[in-house]
């Protein structure tokens, strides 16, 4: 697999990704946003993200679409492509970079990216995790978390929803548990 940073915001190229293969397709050909790419050994592109500058805060990227092919999910890639991106902005850089979930899937990919749970959440009910891991200071009583008690509490937000059996199942598979290992080698 070739990972690569295809441009930065705000001249980011047009992907045209196949909208039956990859979620959120349509958002790719925005060249405002940068593009990094996964690609498989025969030049295809199997997974994308897109990331710009925080409006109000130039020392803050946002991660804002991750996709890999639906025939590839669970295998490694998008949490590596996600990594390239995290190295590149910190070279760049950036003091942080923030991205918002919205399933339990994505939320452990990005633990093992080392990505963390802030405590918030967007308007449309998204966790949002940042890297380097946030101040350890609970949102709701200004407590101290550890490492456990900050996943644990991204995971519970996700518990109190409808979700399909897989993920009802991965989050009862984490009860309890701490933070995923995180992912360090590059292919």
């Amino acid at each position: 697999m070739e990972y690569e940073l295809l441009g930065w915001p705000p001249d980011g190229p047009k992907l045209r990704l196949d909208h039956e293969r990859f979620s959120y397709a349509g958002k790719f050909v925005m060249t405002n946003t940068g593009k990094a790419v996964a690609r498989a050994p025969d030049g295809r592109i199997v997974a994308a993200v897109a990331f710009n500058e925080d409006r109000t805060d130039a020392d803050t990227l946002w991660l804002r679409y991750v996709t890999v092919d639906r025939e590839l999910r669970g295998e490694g890639i998008g949490p590596r492509l996600c990594r390239l991106v995290r190295d590149r902005a910190v070279e760049r850089g950036y003091d942080r970079l923030r991205i918002a979930v919205n399933n339990p899937f994505a939320y452990e990919a990005l633990y093992r990216t080392g990505f963390s749970y802030t405590g918030e959440t967007t308007g449309i009910a998204e966790l949002i995790l940042e890297y380097p891991t946030p101040a350890d200071e609970s949102p709701a009583d200004d407590t101290r978390w550890d490492d456990r008690e900050r996943y644990q509490a991204g995971l519970e937000e996700y518990r109190d929803r409808d979700l399909s059996e897989a993920e009802d199942a991965f989050l009862e598979s984490r009860r309890d548990s701490g933070p995923p290992d995180l992912e360090s080698h590059e292919e």
